[in-house]
């Protein structure tokens, strides 16, 4: 802040936090909270190490491109075209559009499902969407708005689930034992991966470049752009371990078998143990996940391919909000046609974005650990060992995520295994 007033107390605190919490706001959606819930109904509190593990991993490549956004003080797509190519930064663009938009497709399925089990209706999608373009296009200084909101959102996030955390009562001793990565067998099964996956998300990541210059950050600011990625990491890991624990200590062991399919399943196996209290509670904290995801996911997509097109990526700019209401209206378009056609799901459309997550994750992660390394992009300010080394065991994990999407997924449903 520039004013002439002091920085004290919360003053000081929010002039040194704002992207880092976008940044958790997009990571925490209905999917996550989904495929939370499941690992820690199957698996009880044996795989919180997971949740940690994956959130170092997130926190050390959200502060990557926090580096590369302040130090300098350029546009991530064009630092890459300029180092790498135009057809580097175009491919990647184009990637990080195309996984935006599969997951809109994911979270208006999610926003549906949960809505729709209060009050029935096809249309509840096209009404999240036109709230969403109304915040997009309604503003003029739309980052300022948009870090206020979703800072909102992770107040009330943190709130609901906890409170449902304490109606829960899990065992302390347990969740101790769950950050124990010793403590189990792994199974690297697809709730597995879908829980890292969910949370370890480089396409977000990568955006904390662009929300540093939103935010005003230039190099004198680095260690303003550190404080605010732990921050942000430390609100992912908080929100999931909460969500995984209230599931393990609900579900876990339960008698019968849980079927947690969708969001609003979630909400309605907790009734009978919270009430109804409680799952209104629940539904103050998938609501402000929802609308949250809604929004920063579709710019992540949007910003970033007109960036790579050279449109622009400033949020007083035309085309980046253009682009953005593309993958709104992409993802709605494709969740709104099998809403209403009761269709299954698109497996063409699933093969291809799991192609296109394959291959953007460690690209993204490649690129963004091979720039802040260089002397004639970040001068002084390139990685110091500890930053590498753990950027670089998430690369490893994103690569042998990435054949085990290859191997067990996609080359099955393309019928070439």
């Amino acid at each position: 802040m520039t004013d002439s007033f002091p920085e004290t107390g919360i003053r000081r605190l929010f002039s040194r936090i704002g992207p880092g919490l976008v940044v958790a706001c997009v990571c925490i959606g209905p999917g996550s909270i989904l495929t939370s819930s499941n690992v820690g109904a199957t698996s009880g509190y044996s795989k919180l190490w997971v949740v940690a593990g994956a959130v170092a991993f997130m926190m050390a490549y959200t502060i990557l491109a926090m580096k590369l956004g302040v130090v300098t003080q350029r546009s991530a797509c064009s630092v890459i075209a300029e180092q790498g190519g135009r057809g580097l930064s175009l491919l990647l663009g184009l990637f990080v559009f195309f996984i935006a938009a599969a997951y809109q497709f994911g979270n208006n399925l999610g926003v549906h499902s949960a809505i729709n089990d209060y009050y029935p209706s096809r249309y509840w999608v096209v009404l999240f969407n036109g709230l969403a373009l109304l915040f997009l296009f309604g503003f003029r200084n739309l980052y300022r708005v948009l870090e206020t909101v979703m800072t909102v959102f992770v107040g009330l996030m943190l709130l609901a689930f906890a409170i449902n955390l304490c109606f829960a009562r899990p065992d302390p001793v347990a969740i101790v034992s769950g950050l124990n990565p010793l403590g189990s067998a792994t199974d690297l099964g697809l709730p597995l991966m879908g829980l890292v996956g969910t949370t370890l998300v480089m396409s977000n990541a990568f955006y904390q470049s662009y929300l540093v210059r939103f935010r005003g950050w230039s190099e004198k600011d680095l260690s303003k752009g550190m404080f605010d990625s732990c921050v942000g990491s430390v609100v992912i890991a908080l929100i999931t371990m909460m969500i995984l624990c209230t599931a393990a200590a609900v579900f876990h062991g339960a008698e019968g078998e849980i079927q947690l399919k969708t969001v609003a399943d979630v909400g309605r196996q907790l009734e009978p143990f919270f009430g109804t209290t409680g799952r209104v509670v629940f539904s103050v904290g998938l609501f402000s996940a929802a609308f949250s995801s809604f929004v920063v996911n579709s710019m992540v997509g949007g910003f970033v391919l007109s960036d790579a097109l050279q449109l622009g990526s400033d949020p007083a700019q035309r085309a980046p909000r253009l682009a953005t209401a593309f993958v709104l209206l992409t993802g709605m378009g494709v969740a709104l046609w099998m809403i209403l056609s009761e269709a299954g799901q698109p497996v063409g459309l699933i093969v291809a974005a799991q192609v296109a997550t394959v291959v953007a994750a460690p690209l993204i992660a490649a690129v963004l650990l091979w720039l802040t390394n260089k002397p004639s992009v970040m001068g002084a300010h390139c990685n110091g060992i500890v930053l590498n080394l753990f950027a670089g065991v998430g690369l490893i994990v994103l690569l042998l995520m990435s054949a085990n999407i290859i191997v067990n997924q996609v080359l099955p449903r393309l019928g070439w295994l």
